[in-house]
């Protein structure tokens, strides 16, 4: 009886959840770049960061709101909650967390993802194959940056010696690219001598061939270079930023 029972439950549960997202309504925004669809499902948008709201501390999710997410989620919000929206999807339709990763579009065609760009409310955070709309989100933040909006004229640009004061936000890290290392999964492009308490951009290893498709190659093109990467700080044997694309890292002078 009880193995019938969740038969049903789950059958309903399919039958309820939506199979056309051309029409979709967003009935809660959950932050910066997630949003609740109608059927309950969780959305987050393709090749977008924005601050977060909630972090975990002690295994526990906690309201922490880091700098600047609480005016992306409010953006977000006045976009697309209560309304509806298109959805498409790229090569990867969901995450590991079984979340939806798409670009939303409102009635109206604005294109919601790159308008949080656009509007300094996000930056860009690619993740390889979802990269069909990359040029357009570096141009977009482009805009953003050389206009100084949102995130790009509430906080300054930070050298890599004080990156490990801003672990979990996003920020722009400045500094010199002392060496480099290739490991069987990862390039490490080192902004200090001791790789476990200095600075560290990691290129995975399903990003490279979009460097090499640049004709660049990381090991050499950035070592002795000074250069600004823009994305969250995360703690891994001292702060590092994860970069997909090489137009994620700009080179300022050799």
């Amino acid at each position: 009886m009880i193995k019938r029972l969740c038969l049903i439950f789950l059958f309903f549960l399919a039958c309820s959840q939506p199979s056309d997202f051309s029409h979709i309504k967003v009935v809660e925004v959950i932050d910066g770049d997630t949003v609740k669809l109608q059927g309950g499902r969780l959305l987050c948008y393709i090749g977008i960061d924005t601050p977060e709201i909630r972090m975990k501390e002690n295994g526990r999710w906690i309201y922490k709101p880091k700098p600047f997410a609480l005016e992306s989620k409010n953006f977000n919000r006045q976009l697309v909650e209560g309304k509806h929206v298109r959805v498409e999807f790229d090569l990867e339709k969901t995450d590991k967390y079984g979340r939806l990763l798409g670009y939303v579009f409102l009635e109206d065609d604005t294109f919601v993802n790159a308008r949080l760009l656009k509007g300094g409310y996000a930056v860009l955070y690619t993740y390889p194959p979802n990269v069909k709309y990359a040029d357009l989100f570096i141009a977009r933040q482009r805009e953003a940056r050389e206009s100084k909006k949102g995130l790009w004229g509430a906080y300054s640009t930070v050298s890599q010696n004080k990156a490990h004061e801003f672990i979990g936000q996003i920020r722009t890290v400045r500094g010199k690219v002392l060496d480099t290392y290739r490991s069987k999964k990862c390039i490490f492009l080192n902004f200090g001598r001791n790789y476990k308490t200095d600075f560290t951009v990691v290129i995975f290893k399903n990003s490279w061939e979009y460097f090499e498709d640049k004709g660049i190659d990381p090991l050499t093109f950035y070592k002795g270079r000074i250069v600004e990467v823009t994305g969250r700080i995360k703690e891994y044997n001292g702060p590092e930023i994860i970069v997909n694309i090489p137009r994620e890292i700009r080179v300022i002078r050799d």
